[in-house]
């Protein structure tokens, strides 16, 4: 995620600037604060918007700086004049932190009739309403989100902010399965990591736009401590501690 993290570290720079500024007597620049997401599943998006959250408390420009995740199911209703009742609940639920709402560009591609519009627009409304106590942040697939920001001009206009999140390297992926293994109290024997990563770079290499990424390397990590369960529970004896704790090649899937 070293792109990701650079734009970030920008980013908390702008804003440590803009403090001292505002300390030194000097006006401060009040540019947008909302961003745009994209990239494929599993890449670290929600995590990353907790982080801006922080960041934004930190230099106190959102009291609260959590995080509400939603999606369209969260903001669209089934009826006419529902679905603005709705988003305005989950806006009031976010205020004095962030609004995440993820696969944003579901609210335009179904239709001029679809309620997903009245979403967008009372969203729009509320943005700039209450711009020192919202920051908004909308997640999705790349071109997806390029054509729902491409959409509404409003949306281009308050939307300035971009970060893409790449999908990890196999060296990345691998690390995040030795990380899983760790932070749950397995190790992952040195006899396995060459099939670990055969297995990993393999999938990187069919992966479509769909690919898991982290996501996706927790459900193998999944597979392989049931396939050792299975595989212990096979023995006439007790396992012990090693063999609890232990992966071998038999549990890569």
């Amino acid at each position: 995620m070293a792109s990701v993290k650079n734009e970030v570290r920008r980013f908390e720079a702008f804003l440590n600037i803009q403090e001292k500024r505002r300390r030194a007597g000097l006006p401060a620049n009040r540019q947008t604060l909302h961003f745009v997401f994209h990239g494929n599943p599993g890449t670290g998006k929600t995590t990353v918007a907790r982080i801006i959250g922080k960041i934004l408390r930190r230099y106190e420009i959102l009291k609260s700086g959590h995080v509400v995740e939603t999606d369209r199911s969260g903001l669209v209703a089934g009826y006419v004049g529902q679905t603005a009742i709705k988003t305005d609940a989950k806006i009031k639920d976010a205020m004095d932190g962030i609004l995440f709402i993820d696969e944003a560009y579901s609210l335009t591609d179904r239709g001029a009739q679809d309620f997903g519009q009245e979403a967008v627009d009372t969203l729009l409304k509320r943005m700039e309403d209450l711009r020192d106590r919202l920051v908004v942040i909308v997640a999705g697939y790349p071109e997806k989100m390029a054509h729902f920001i491409a959409s509404n001009p409003g949306l281009e206009s308050r939307f300035t902010r971009f970060l893409c999140f790449p999908d990890y390297s196999v060296e990345e992926l691998h690390e995040i399965f030795v990380y899983f293994a760790r932070s749950e109290g397995y190790i992952v024997q040195s006899e396995a990591l060459a099939p670990l990563r055969e297995l990993l770079a393999s999938r990187h290499a069919a992966r479509s736009s769909r690919f898991g990424n982290a996501r996706e390397v927790r459900n193998l990590f999944e597979e392989a401590i049931t396939r050792q369960a299975l595989r212990l529970s096979a023995l006439e004896r007790c396992p012990s501690q090693d063999e609890l704790q232990t992966l071998m090649v038999a549990d890569i899937p």
